[in-house]
C-alpha cells in the first residue's frame, strides 16, 4: 500500500519531522486502516491455503450465521460461540468479534430491561466494558455492507493472521515537477488470511430489521 501527500507550506513542512504531527498521524492512521481492510477481506473472503498457499478456500457454510432478517442478537452471539466450541477451539484462546455501530445499538434494543444481560450490554454501548459473552468487541465502520446486510465476524485470536512483508517506510522529498513542494511518502507490504477455518465465524446482520 502506498500513500503520498504533497505539501507546499514551508511552516507545515517543518512539522513533518515531528512524529506526533498531524501529517504523521494521518499517514499512520491511513496505513492502519489499510491493514484493517486486509484483515476484514481475509476473514470472510477466499483464503489461500495449503503448503504452498495455492489452494483457494471459501469460508464454509458451517462457519456462517445467516442474517435471518435480524440485526445482531444474543442468539447469534450464542451461535457463534457454539460454532467455535464445536470446532474444538481452546476456550483459553482469546475470542474477538468485530461489528459496526448499528450492531451495538441493536443488541441493546433486543435485550429486555429485566434481562440480566441488559446491564452488560448497556455498559458495552457506553464503552464501560468491551467484552460480552466471551467475545471482546471491536467496532468498525469498514465492514462490508450490501442491501443492508452487514458482514460481521468473530474469531479466535490465532484464527486470522496479518503478515507484514515489508514494514512501513516513510520518506520526505521535494518534487521538482510539483514546484518543489514536499512529498510525504508512506509504503508497506502486508497481507492477511484465515489460518484455521474452525476459528472464524461469519455473522450476517440485517441493519434494516
Amino acid at each position: 500500500m502506498i500513500e503520498e501527500i504533497c505539501i507546499d507550506d514551508a511552516d507545515k513542512v517543518r512539522m513533518l519531522i515531528d512524529p506526533t504531527s498531524t501529517y504523521a498521524r494521518a499517514a499512520a492512521a491511513a496505513m492502519g486502516r489499510a491493514m484493517d481492510d486486509a484483515i476484514i477481506t481475509a476473514a470472510t473472503g477466499t483464503a489461500k491455503t495449503g503448503k504452498a498457499g495455492a489452494t483457494s478456500t471459501a469460508i464454509g457454510s458451517g462457519q456462517q450465521i445467516a442474517h435471518g432478517s435480524a440485526d445482531l442478537t444474543l442468539a447469534k452471539l450464542l451461535s457463534a460461540k457454539k460454532i467455535l466450541d464445536n470446532g474444538s477451539v481452546d476456550p483459553s484462546i482469546k475470542r474477538y468479534i468485530v461489528v459496526a455501530p448499528a450492531q451495538i445499538e441493536a443488541l441493546l434494543g433486543v435485550t429486555q430491561v429485566t434481562s440480566s444481560d441488559f446491564a452488560s450490554v448497556k455498559a458495552l454501548v457506553q464503552g464501560d466494558i468491551d467484552t460480552f459473552m466471551g467475545f471482546k468487541f471491536i467496532t468498525s465502520t469498514r465492514l462490508s455492507v450490501a442491501s443492508n446486510i452487514r458482514k460481521c465476524f468473530a474469531w479466535a485470536e490465532d484464527g486470522i493472521k496479518l503478515a507484514v512483508g515489508k514494514d512501513v517506510v516513510a520518506k520526505i522529498d521535494e518534487r521538482s515537477d510539483k514546484s518543489y513542494s514536499t512529498q510525504v511518502f508512506y509504503s508497506a507490504t502486508f497481507g492477511a488470511t484465515r489460518m484455521e477455518e474452525a476459528k472464524v465465524v461469519e455473522i450476517s446482520c440485517d441493519e434494516s430489521a
